[in-house]
């Protein structure tokens, strides 16, 4: 039985590399929007300049509001890298589970950082959707290119 397990480990060996990063980077950037909450605050920032005539309340309503649905959107980033090393693991639809995953985190992300409406230009500050973006999409790109292209002569 081990030898079994063996193979398949080091048959996706980069993907579960790259996968295993890609949580850890998971996890810093659900860390980000508390960070700027607790310190930055350009997400109220953000909040305060699309609505000049809110009081402090309300603005503190819709800033929390934002941080939430990045907390939401992380943790089911979490989850598809969690889903992606289960299959790999089990090597059970790895290409399509993988690939799927990026697609859909890359997706949904790239949407969140760029979706803006009257009166935001963009409801995520430029920094903080592009960063999560970034952080996410390197670990995921190498993953589905790992899974695709693995190493030859491994079996």
């Amino acid at each position: 039985m081990s030898v079994g397990n063996e193979v398949r480990t080091s048959r996706w060996r980069s993907t579960v590399q790259a996968l295993q990063i890609g949580v850890g980077l998971q996890v810093v950037c659900l860390l980000l929007p508390l960070l700027d909450l607790w310190v930055f605050g350009s997400v109220e920032g953000n909040v305060e300049s699309a609505y000049p005539q809110w009081d402090a309340s309300e603005v503190t309503k819709d800033r929390n509001a934002i941080v939430v649905a990045l907390l939401i959107v992380g943790v089911l980033g979490l989850a598809g890298w969690l889903v992606s090393l289960w299959a790999v693991r089990r090597d059970r639809a790895v290409r399509a589970t993988v690939t799927t995953m990026f697609v859909l985190g890359m997706s949904t992300l790239a949407t969140i950082a760029g979706a803006g409406g009257d009166p935001y230009e963009q409801y995520v500050p430029l920094w903080l959707g592009s960063t999560i973006l970034v952080l996410l999409a390197l670990p995921g790109l190498t993953a589905v290119l790992a899974v695709w292209f693995r190493e030859r002569g491994v079996r």
